[in-house]
């Protein structure tokens, strides 16, 4: 063993668990300048910081035999920003202190806090739990903090961002002047520095981040891809690496709810974790998940934290991290304990620039590359059917009975060519990719047009958001001012002072005779002037700064009647209750 100077029940939980030697944020927590001192650390997610921190605080709450002391106040308290994370810790510090008669005593959200708090009553030697729910039992009376010995903060910068500081400010108040406070931290940003010296004393700063793990057991890839076709990359990326288990992380819970229900739609079994979910539904998800039911998590960064999924092997970054930092914490939920793992950035290709000053900044080798298509996906699907089909398999007689009624109905091929189809249709399809290049998605996007609209011609209104211009009620406007339908009506570009849209060539005449013969009729809108645009929005905006410089950020609203001269009037503003114009006709509405 080459854990020194650790009482013998510890260092025999650590062989029975295949602890040979020490990683580096461990055996810098046992270095002699470590010893009975603060500590702040910087370690990366499955660095084994867990046992780290466990062996930190053994002098602490051991005797000299290395035995825990009778079940009373407790000496250590672990704190930790997730209920999955105090589990997880929970569970390891239970082994690790396990055969000393150590006590863990787990409080956190969504368990009986009675239940819990008398666990607290009957003694514990580590106390783990949520901020929330320790001090909820410290102000009930239930926690006794007057004899801790150490106070850990796991993932302490995330705590402050799920904004737990006024929790964890109360807890360390209350704990002894003479304890000693471990920071653990994948980041050490300004404000965990400023906890650090109001609760620290002479900390000892430990930083491993980039030397414990490295990025030696994960390979990182950049995506570039077309900014639109984002989520069909990732659907294919999903598809090429079939990975046991995934997680996609996005930056914010819309995303998560859009890509989970994208993902359900083409066939994955997926779930989604963000901070919209319960504490059943998050429970329900991650069990999902460790059951094989699921086999690719959409997540927040916050909402993923804490989890221990032993065959992830895939992360997906669908939103680029805010920064380095974000992303080597992100990518650290894979390649864990030896096993080898795969991080992705989808990259827009006009974010390209800012991804590779990250990589930069993390010192991370990414490999550039396009996103597989689907030829690329069919190659590696038929080296995965290869592998599976001629494994050996055991067959008992009903099953050889089986084979021998098939052979005689069919032929050897046949048989090969139906247990392939069978295989396919399990798969969701490949998505087909335009090039990620601003000229092919400019021409993708010509072709997507609806039938009827590849030859259009363009019109002006002379209002544009500065006085509230919504297509909302701009529809129901131009079917009535000039009698046609909505499906009639292509793109519409608003801008700052005018708005311009699509109609079909062939109807152009028809509908420009119409709005003129409409205009001024009294209604609400019909005093807006709609006529051919030669050149269309953009090409406009160009000619309109050159002619009249600075009139887009200068020039006052024309004034109109009725509502278009300023804010409109009840349910327009905004839009809010998605109302139609009050100028529209029942028919319209």
């Amino acid at each position: 063993m080459n854990f020194p100077n650790l009482p013998a029940p510890l260092q025999s939980a650590l062989a029975e668990h295949g602890y040979d030697a020490p990683t580096d944020v461990q055996a810098a927590v046992l270095e002699t300048e470590a010893n009975d001192r603060d500590l702040l650390v910087s370690a990366q997610t499955g660095s084994g910081k867990t046992v780290a921190f466990g062996l930190a605080f053994a002098r602490n709450v051991l005797d000299q035999n290395g035995n825990a002391p009778s079940p009373g106040a407790p000496r250590a308290l672990v704190i930790a920003p997730t209920r999955e994370l105090a589990l997880q810790v929970s569970r390891e510090l239970g082994w690790l202190y396990g055969k000393a008669g150590g006590r863990i005593a787990t409080c956190v959200g969504g368990m009986n806090p009675s239940h819990e708090r008398n666990v607290l009553r009957s003694g514990a030697t580590i106390v783990v739990g949520t901020p929330g729910r320790l001090r909820d039992h410290l102000e009930r009376g239930a926690l006794n903090l007057s004899d801790i010995a150490a106070v850990v903060l796991d993932e302490a910068d995330e705590m402050l961002d799920m904004g737990f500081r006024e929790e964890i400010e109360a807890i360390l108040d209350a704990t002894p002047d003479n304890r000693r406070t471990l920071l653990f931290s994948a980041t050490i940003p300004k404000p965990i520095e400023a906890l650090a010296r109001r609760y620290q004393s002479d900390a000892l700063r430990i930083t491993t981040v980039g030397k414990d793990r490295g990025h030696g057991d994960i390979s990182y890839q950049a995506v570039v891809v077309s900014p639109p076709e984002v989520e069909n990359a990732v659907v294919n990326l999903l598809r090429y690496h079939e990975a046991e288990t995934a997680i996609l992380f996005c930056g914010t819970r819309e995303k998560v709810r859009h890509l989970h229900a994208t993902l359900q739609e083409r066939g994955f079994a997926v779930v989604a974790l963000s901070g919209e979910n319960s504490q059943s539904e998050r429970n329900q998800a991650l069990q999902a998940l460790r059951d094989r039911r699921a086999r690719v998590c959409v997540a927040t960064d916050v909402a993923a934290r804490g989890i221990d999924l032993p065959t992830l092997s895939l992360v997906i970054h669908v939103e680029i991290p805010r920064d380095a930092e974000a992303l080597q914490h992100r990518s650290g939920r894979t390649g864990r304990a030896g096993r080898k793992g795969t991080a992705v950035l989808v990259v827009p290709f006009s974010r390209r620039r800012r991804v590779e000053a990250m990589l930069r900044n993390a010192k991370i080798d990414a490999k550039w590359t396009d996103a597989p298509d689907r030829e690329a996906i069919r190659a590696k699907d038929r080296e995965r059917l290869l592998k599976v089909l001629l494994e050996p398999v055991e067959t008992d007689e009903a099953d050889s009975d089986l084979v021998d009624s098939l052979l005689e109905q069919r032929s050897a091929k046949e048989l090969a060519a139906m247990l392939v189809s069978a295989h396919r249709s399990k798969l969701p399809e490949p998505e087909d990719l335009i090039a990620n290049t601003p000229e092919a998605h400019r021409a993708a996007k010509a072709e997507r047009h609806r039938p009827g609209f590849e030859d259009t011609a363009w019109f002006r209104m002379d209002i544009g958001r500065r006085r509230n211009a919504d297509p909302r009620w701009i529809l129901p406007l131009l079917c009535r001012r000039g009698h046609i339908t909505r499906n009639e009506v292509g793109a519409i570009r608003i801008g700052p002072n005018e708005t311009y849209f699509q109609i079909p060539r062939a109807i152009a005449d028809k509908f420009a005779d119409a709005v003129n013969r409409t205009a001024g009729d009294g209604e609400d809108g019909e005093d807006i002037r709609i006529e051919p645009s030669a050149t269309g929005p953009r090409d406009a905006a160009r000619t309109n700064r050159k002619a009249h410089p600075g009139a887009h950020r200068d020039s006052k609203p024309k004034p109109h009647r009725k509502n278009f001269g300023g804010k409109p009037k009840g349910d327009f503003k905004g839009n809010r209750a998605n109302k139609p114009h009050k100028g529209a006709k029942k028919k319209d509405r």
